[in-house]
C-alpha cells in the first residue's frame, strides 16, 4: 500500500490532483485507513490508464465513464475496447502531424546550413521544388504534402 505522497512522487502528481481523481471516483474501491487514503497495486495501474487515457486527449469526464465501465464488469469489455481504439487512432493521427512537423524543421535546418555554407539561398532555389538530394526530397515531400 502506498501514501498519497508516495504516489504523487511516483508519478510526478499533485497530490491535489489524485485527490480530485478520488472525488470524481476513479478510484472506487480505495481502502481508507482512520480515513487516510491508501493506494494499492489496482489503484496505482488504474492510474497508469487515466494518466495514458489524459495523455491521449481524453477528457476526464469520459475517463470516469470508462472506469464505470470497468465496474460495471465484462458487458462492458467491448465498449472499453473501442474507447482504446478510437484513442490509439487519435494518437496515430497527431504522430503523423508530428512526424510532418519534424520534417518540416529538418528540412529547414538543412536548407539554413546550406544557405549558411553557401553565402545565399541561390542554389537552394535551383533545386526546389523536386531536384533535392534523395534524403531531403522525401523531408521536403512530407512536409509539403496536402495529407
Amino acid at each position: 500500500m502506498y501514501t498519497i505522497g508516495q504516489i504523487s512522487e511516483m508519478f510526478q502528481i499533485p497530490a491535489s490532483t489524485l485527490r480530485y481523481y478520488d472525488r470524481e471516483g476513479l478510484f472506487p474501491e480505495m481502502e481508507r485507513t482512520g480515513g487516510i487514503r491508501r493506494f494499492g497495486e489496482r489503484e496505482v495501474e488504474a492510474l497508469r490508464v487515466i494518466e495514458c487515457l489524459k495523455a491521449s486527449g481524453l477528457e476526464i469526464r469520459d475517463i470516469k465513464q470508462f472506469m464505470a465501465w470497468c465496474v460495471e464488469g465484462p458487458s462492458t469489455y467491448g465498449l472499453r475496447r473501442q474507447l482504446f481504439e478510437t484513442r490509439k487512432k487519435a494518437v496515430e493521427e497527431e504522430l503523423r502531424q508530428l512526424n510532418k512537423t519534424l520534417d518540416m524543421l529538418n528540412f529547414k535546418c538543412w536548407y539554413y546550413d546550406t544557405a549558411i555554407a553557401d553565402g545565399s539561398e541561390d542554389k537552394l532555389n535551383a533545386m526546389l521544388p523536386d531536384k533535392l538530394p534523395p534524403k531531403m526530397q522525401k523531408l521536403y515531400d512530407s512536409c509539403h504534402s496536402k495529407e
